[in-house]
């Protein structure tokens, strides 16, 4: 199960925009690192808490994603189209995963950053969630995305983002999906219509600068 890009040459072609994270007026999307998703999540969260620190350390509000239903919500057309198998809220699998807690907890002893948790219930972050009213109340203009599922949730995310007028940066190394072709698809969509990539590197160069 490949959950970060190990051939750049499919999506560099079309990486022809370059541009750096402003952390004064960014935030950071964190969607869905829930033990749901923990096959996938795992192998990147040594990407995942290096982000979340190096954005609290810049001061970057966090915002975190948590995908979930309510007990007895058929999901409407999401369930229909993953055979009712759904976040149930309430549930072990719908928490965050330990680690992604801890690094924010962590960071938090030392840094004030304001972090939020977000639910949601469906692909996007912002579909019934505020959360464009609360990005707009702190004067976010940039959002970064990392997290899972690079092609699903993250990648309708940062579309949805895009469209609502944020400049959008997402993460190539600190998102992950169920293949390598997946991944790489949504980079190379991204990169050529709504989002400048970046990874870990390039944050650290440009919250260091």
């Amino acid at each position: 199960m490949a959950t970060q890009s190990s051939s750049t040459s499919s999506y560099k072609e079309y990486e022809i925009r370059h541009r750096l994270p402003d952390p004064k007026t960014s935030a950071l999307l964190v969607i869905d690192m829930q033990n749901h998703f923990s096959s996938i999540a795992t192998p990147i969260l040594p990407a995942i808490t290096t982000t979340i620190k190096l954005c609290m350390h810049a001061c970057i509000p966090i915002i975190l994603t948590r995908h979930r239903h309510k007990r007895g919500d058929n999901g409407g057309v999401l369930g229909e189209w993953w055979d009712g198998e759904l976040i149930v809220d309430g549930t072990p699998e719908s928490e965050l995963i330990t680690e992604v807690s801890m690094a924010v907890e962590a960071t938090t002893e030392t840094e004030i950053v304001k972090v939020v948790v977000v639910e949601k219930e469906t692909y996007s972050a912002f579909r019934k969630t505020g959360l464009e009213e609360l990005l707009r109340e702190m004067g976010v203009e940039e959002v970064i995305v990392s997290g899972v599922m690079t092609n699903l949730c993250c990648e309708t995310t940062a579309r949805e983002a895009f469209v609502r007028g944020f400049r959008v940066f997402f993460s190539t190394d600190a998102t992950a999906t169920t293949s390598t072709e997946l991944h790489e698809a949504t980079l190379k969509n991204l990169a050529y219509g709504f989002a400048y990539l970046v990874d870990c590197n390039s944050l650290h160069q440009a919250f260091s600068a």
